[in-house]
């Protein structure tokens, strides 16, 4: 009994170790995000990060769909992408396992519709075409903003948590609406009267909300809707190192930084409160 008593404690021992010395190792926070603006804050944020006792691996990609499937597996720590619709939709399609979880909200990137072939919405007719981003929670959006700027009609009570596609449309005035990949939009300007592009995408193209868009999330009912997140495992929600990369983020020094960025033009809003302290 003694032997099985000291194995048994022996066994407790070296599993507190192993977790103390992970616990101890972790000081690379790996986070991936897209390039514009998401990368380009987290640069800015990797000296208040390393003061606190970590070093940011920034894992940059350019497909939205890559980001929670890495983050479950375990490939990323973290990553910072995307606004809670879509998060919701990807919780959706995986098990329970696989599920993600919102840790920190830091910016907003007002959608808008830009001019194609066309330069004015007042030019809309019958036979034009609209490019929108082909995801569930971003065609959703893209559809609810055509419908704020009056140009079709959706059904009674569509709000950012359903999943709405062009199938959907009560009234569509003529227009035709194509379903893209969100980044392949930009391309297709010469092709379509109008598109509607995520923010960082716009900035990528060179334009800006600010100065390109015709009609925006400002000037829409669904824009608060969309704030981007940190976002985690589950397990991960209370890490310290978490805790960190949050504390590196909510600071005046970096509201200042995006509100003041020239490359950003007005089209990323932060959306964090700065602690009392600052």
């Amino acid at each position: 009994m003694k032997k099985i008593l000291a194995l048994v404690l022996a066994a407790v021992l070296v599993l507190s170790a192993v977790s103390a010395l992970a616990e101890e190792e972790k000081k690379t926070i790996r986070i991936m995000a897209t390039p514009t603006p998401h990368v380009i804050i987290l640069e800015h944020a990797k000296d208040a990060v390393k003061e606190l006792g970590y070093e940011l691996e920034i894992i940059e990609v350019t497909d939205y769909n890559i980001g929670n499937p890495a983050t479950a597996a375990g490939e990323a720590d973290v990553n910072y992408f995307q606004h809670l619709p879509f998060l919701n939709m990807y919780n959706e399609t995986v098990e329970d396992g696989e599920k993600l979880v919102a840790a920190f909200g830091v910016h907003c990137e007002p959608y808008g519709i830009y001019p194609g072939t066309k330069k004015d919405l007042s030019e809309i007719a019958p036979g034009d075409k609209i490019a929108v981003t082909n995801d569930p929670s971003n065609e959703t959006r893209a559809l609810l903003l055509l419908q704020d700027a009056g140009l079709i009609t959706l059904p009674e009570g569509a709000n950012p948590d359903m999943s709405l596609q062009k199938e959907d449309i009560v009234e569509t005035n003529g227009i035709e609406i194509f379903e893209m990949d969100a980044e392949k939009i930009p391309a297709t300007l010469d092709d379509v009267a109008f598109a509607i592009i995520n923010g960082n995408y716009v900035l990528e193209a060179g334009m800006t909300v600010r100065d390109d868009a015709l009609f925006t999330e400002a000037e829409s009912i669904t824009g608060q809707t969309y704030v981007n997140y940190l976002v985690v495992r589950p397990e991960n929600v209370d890490a310290p190192w978490l805790k960190a990369l949050e504390q590196a983020l909510a600071t005046q020094e970096m509201k200042d930084f995006i509100l003041q960025n020239e490359s950003f033009k007005g089209g990323v809003i932060p959306t964090f409160e700065v602690p009392a302290a600052e």
